[in-house]
C-alpha cells in the first residue's frame, strides 16, 4: 500500500513518507530538524524591480506556493529564513540589502531572481551591483528577465532539497552559498554608508556659485 501511495513521487517525498509510516516517526534527530525546516521556510521579500510582480504572482491562488510550505511572507528580517532578491540591486540600495540580511537569524538562505539581480542584467552601469553575490551569499540563481513564478516556486524546491541534505549539529553554523567576496579576484564590494553625503565641492549654494547650480545637490 506505501508503495502505490509513492508512485509518483520524488524521492525526498518518498524518504519523508517512510519517516511517518505506522503512525510512527523514527530517524535522526537532524533529519526531522530539516524536515521541519524544508516545509516551513519563511521567505523575507525584497523586492526592487519587475521581478518582484513575479514574485507576488507566486505567492497568488494561480499558483500557490502554500502548497510547498513557504506562503508565510514577513517583512521584517527577525522572522524570515530565505531571503528572496527581485531586481536591480543599485550600490544606494546595498546597504540596505546587507542590514536586512545580517539581521536574519541563522540558518538562512538566499534567492537571486532575476538577471539583473545575479549579473546586473543589462545594466552594466556604476550605480548597479553586478551581482548581489557581491555582497551576501546566494543558495540558488534564477535566471530570466523577469523569470516566471514557477521559475521562482522550483528554485524554493531547489533550496529545500539543500535543507534535506544538511546535517544539523547544535551550534554549529550552516555553509553559506556562493560568495565572491571570498574570492580574491573579486572581493567584496564596498557597501556605501548610509547617511548624509559630502559635498566634495563645496556649498553649491554659496554666492558666486553659477547660477544654474541653483538647487543642486551632489547626490
Amino acid at each position: 500500500m506505501a508503495t502505490e501511495t509513492a508512485v509518483g513521487l520524488d524521492r525526498q517525498t518518498q524518504d519523508d513518507l517512510e519517516l511517518l509510516q505506522g503512525g510512527l516517526v523514527m530517524g535522526t534527530v537532524s533529519k526531522l530538524v530539516n524536515l521541519a525546516r524544508k516545509n516551513s521556510l519563511w521567505p523575507m521579500p525584497f523586492g526592487l524591480s519587475c521581478c518582484a510582480i513575479e514574485m507576488m504572482a507566486m505567492v497568488a491562488s494561480r499558483y500557490d506556493v502554500a502548497r510547498f510550505g513557504s506562503e508565510a511572507m514577513r517583512f521584517t528580517p527577525r522572522q524570515c529564513d530565505l531571503m528572496i532578491v527581485a531586481g536591480t540591486l543599485t550600490k544606494k540600495m546595498a546597504a540596505a540589502c546587507k542590514r536586512i540580511y545580517d539581521q536574519m537569524p541563522e540558518p538562512k538562505w538566499v534567492i537571486a531572481m532575476g538577471v539583473c539581480t545575479t549579473t546586473g542584467g543589462m545594466f552594466n552601469s556604476y550605480s548597479v551591483v553586478q551581482g548581489i553575490d557581491h555582497i551576501i551569499p546566494v543558495d540558488v540563481y534564477v535566471p530570466g528577465c523577469p523569470p516566471r513564478p514557477e521559475a521562482l516556486i522550483y528554485a524554493i524546491l531547489k533550496v529545500q532539497e539543500q535543507v534535506a541534505r544538511e546535517s544539523w549539529v547544535p551550534g554549529r553554523r550552516r555553509p553559506h552559498g556562493h560568495y565572491r567576496g571570498r574570492d580574491p579576484k573579486y572581493g567584496a564590494l564596498p557597501v556605501l554608508e548610509s547617511g548624509p553625503k559630502v559635498l566634495d565641492e563645496g556649498d553649491p549654494e554659496a554666492a558666486g556659485r553659477p547660477t544654474w547650480r541653483k538647487g543642486y545637490y551632489g547626490g
